[in-house]
Parts: structure tokens; sequence; C-alpha cells
């Protein structure tokens, strides 16, 4: 095997599990936040409504600033955007717990929405490049990682939280220390570089027809996580009576679900391809969808909301990275199937609430198991046009457009 063949193999690995720090470390803010909600809830003095209004911005700030990754990323390349973006994200967890009022965490959580989607754009695009160079599955375990960093996040924050400890003190040094964590580990990602003469992308724009057809994939996956993540222990308790802490040991068994299903998911889509993959996974999220809405017991109920999380868990990885293959602009397609998520993500729990209150959490969870049955449908989309790279090619450029800078 030529040198240069090895090197490149040994930079693109080297890529990868700094790639796979920096998805850890953005799901470690995540949980993180998500822990000490109640607190910042009662030092801005704001109830229920007003706490749901102010839960709304983080999805409008990222919703607003995703388009403009590419734009910063042909400027500055991917690893200076990188680095700044996810510093930004990372000290943006320090504004919620600051904030004296309802006015103040609209605006903190604005920022801290703008950010987390930025550096969610840029991480999942320079993870696509390396999963098109290794000419192998990766974004699954990519997302898998995020998702052990929620859990991270999430436990020291419950630490914190029973303790007692000031959230303003607990997110000051989660915010340094993740902070320093993701600088060190944005060293090693690829720097790609635009092309000379190339056009800057425009800061705000339309995302391509593709990208709009994969994220409703993405926005059939996103929606039955979230209504499962957010209400399965309201369904358990509600529903099947059961006792407290059995509905939330539902929750965290699913989430745990998921980050497993996650971590391993890359060896299934090299084996089998992703529309296979995902359609396979539709099939069973719906199987686990109608176990819910048919439960008679508790048990069941909860194995149905197992299957969901096995069934869904590849769906978003693979929906940004068909998203990168598609196009010519592959920041901008990832931008328009993070957008469509995110906006699933946000309606999710709401949609199942107003739902209930009109109806019943057992016809809720049948527009889930319907939604999930649309992945069997969808899964067609995700057959792109194939990776860029080849495993004996030391593939030198990311896309026609842009360069790689060797560190």
């Amino acid at each position: 095997m030529p040198t240069e063949v090895a090197f490149d193999k040994r930079r693109l690995s080297r890529a990868r599990y700094a790639v796979a720090a920096v998805f850890c470390v953005h799901g470690a803010v995540t949980g993180s936040f998500a822990t000490r909600i109640p607190w910042i809830q009662d030092h801005a003095g704001v109830g229920a409504g007003q706490l749901g209004l102010a839960l709304a911005f983080p999805a409008i700030g990222a919703s607003l600033a995703m388009p403009l990754a590419g734009a910063i990323s042909h400027r500055f390349g991917a690893r200076t955007s990188l680095r700044g973006l996810l510093a930004l994200w990372t000290l943006a967890l320090t504004l919620p717990a600051l904030s004296p009022n309802v006015y103040a965490l609209c605006a903190a959580l604005f920022v801290y929405g703008a950010t987390a989607g930025m550096s969610d754009v840029a991480m999942n695009a320079l993870g696509v490049e390396i999963e098109n160079r290794m000419d192998r599955s990766i974004m699954s375990g990519l997302h898998g990682m995020w998702s052990v960093g929620a859990l991270v996040g999430s436990a020291a924050g419950t630490l914190a939280a029973h303790v007692g400890s000031d959230a303003r003190f607990h997110h000051l040094l989660a915010s340094a220390v993740l902070t320093v964590i993701g600088l060190v580990a944005c060293q090693g990602v690829l720097d790609l570089r635009s092309a000379e003469g190339e056009a800057a992308p425009p800061r705000f724009a339309l995302p391509p027809r593709s990208a709009v057809v994969i994220g409703a994939i993405g926005f059939c996956g996103v929606f039955a996580e979230g209504a499962s993540l957010d209400w399965s222990a309201v369904y358990l308790r509600d529903v099947l009576d059961t006792s407290a802490g059995l509905a939330a040991a539902s929750t965290t068994a699913f989430a745990l679900t998921m980050a497993v299903a996650r971590l391993v998911g890359d060896r299934v889509v090299d084996r089998f391809g992703p529309v296979r993959t995902v359609r396979v996974g539709g099939v069973l999220a719906t199987a686990g969808g109608v176990l819910v809405v048919l439960a008679p017991h508790p048990v069941a109920a909860m194995a149905g909301f197992g299957c969901i999380g096995l069934g869904i868990a590849v769906v978003v990885p693979l929906a940004f990275a068909a998203a990168g293959r598609s196009g010519t602009n592959p920041s901008l397609s990832i931008a328009g199937v993070a957008t469509i998520t995110y906006t699933s993500g946000l309606i999710a729990p709401s949609a199942i609430g107003g739902i209930a209150d009109l109806t019943s959490l057992v016809v809720s969870f049948g527009l889930v198991t319907v939604l999930a049955f649309g992945l069997v449908l969808g899964a067609g989309v995700l057959r792109g046009s194939g990776r860029t790279a080849t495993p004996t090619a030391p593939a030198t450029t990311a896309t026609p457009s842009a360069r790689d800078v060797r560190a």
C-alpha cells in the first residue's frame, strides 16, 4: 500500500475521532441545560405558559441561523468555523441561567439555539465528508456519540440539581470544561477550504428540493423521537396507571435504546444499506407504535417504546448523510434537513399534547404510528448518489469546489 494512502487513512481516522468528540461535546451541552430547566424557570420567575413560549426560541434561533453556516465555512474554512461556532455554543450554555425574567430568557434561548444550529450544521457537514472519504457509514455512530454526550451532561446536571447547586455556577463550570474539550477536539478535524475563485454561498436561501424530500423522512423520525421522549412517561402514568418511578424509567430506557442503536447502527447500514435499514426500522417502529396504542400492560407499552427507539435511531444520521450527497451545495442541503428536523422536534411535544387534549394520548400515539409507517414508504429517498471516495484512493477534495489543506 502506498505511503500516501496509509497516511490518508490515519488522518481520516484521527478526523473521525475528533468529530465524534465534537458531537459528544454538543450533546453534553444539551443534556446540561435540559436538567436545569426547573431551576432556570424558578430563577426567571416564569410560569408554565411563559416557559413553553421561551422554549420555542431555541428552535426559532436555530432555524434562522443554520443557513449562515455554509457562508461562514466558505469564509473561514471548516476547521476554524467549527472551532468558533462550537465555542459560541458551549459558552451560550451560561446565558439562560443568568436570565432574570422571561424577556431575557427568550433572548438567551434565541442565542443558545442559533449557536446550536450553526455548529450542528458545521459538524454534520464534516461528518458526511469523512464518511464519503472512508466509503463506510459513520454518521449513525457520530449521532450515537451525541446521545452519549447528552446522557453524560444529563447525569452531571441531575447530580448538580440533587445537591442543590446554583445553575449559574454549574453551567459556568460545565461551559468552561466543554469549551476547552471542544477546542482541543477541533484541532483534529479536516481543514476544508473553498477553492480559489469559488463564489460564496448565499447567506439565506431556500434548501434544494432534494433536501426537502429527505427532510420529510427526518421529520417523521424526529417527531416519533420527540413524542416518545417527552410523553412516554406521561403515557404510562395516565393511560396505564403506572407508578411515577416506572414511568420515568421508561423515558430513560428509551434514551439508552436510541444511544446504543446509533452506536452500532453503522455496521447495520454498511451491511444492508440505508434504504433497507430505514425501511426495516420503519416496520419495527410501526409495530412498536401499534404495541403502545394497544398495550394492556405497562411492560407491553415499554416494549413498544423500545421498538420505536430501535426503529428510528438511524433515521436522522442517514438523512444528514443523504443530504450531504445531494445537490451541489452540501452545507445548504444539510442546513435544510436540519431546519426541518428542528421544526419537527419543536412541534412534536405540543402536537401530541394538543391532540391528547382534544381526544386522548392513545390517539396521539396513533399519529406517531402513522408517521413511523411513513419511514417504510419513503425510505427510497435515502438512495442518494453514493459516496464520493473509494476505500483505496486517497481522496483530496471534499466536493468538486473545495480543497483540503493538510495539517
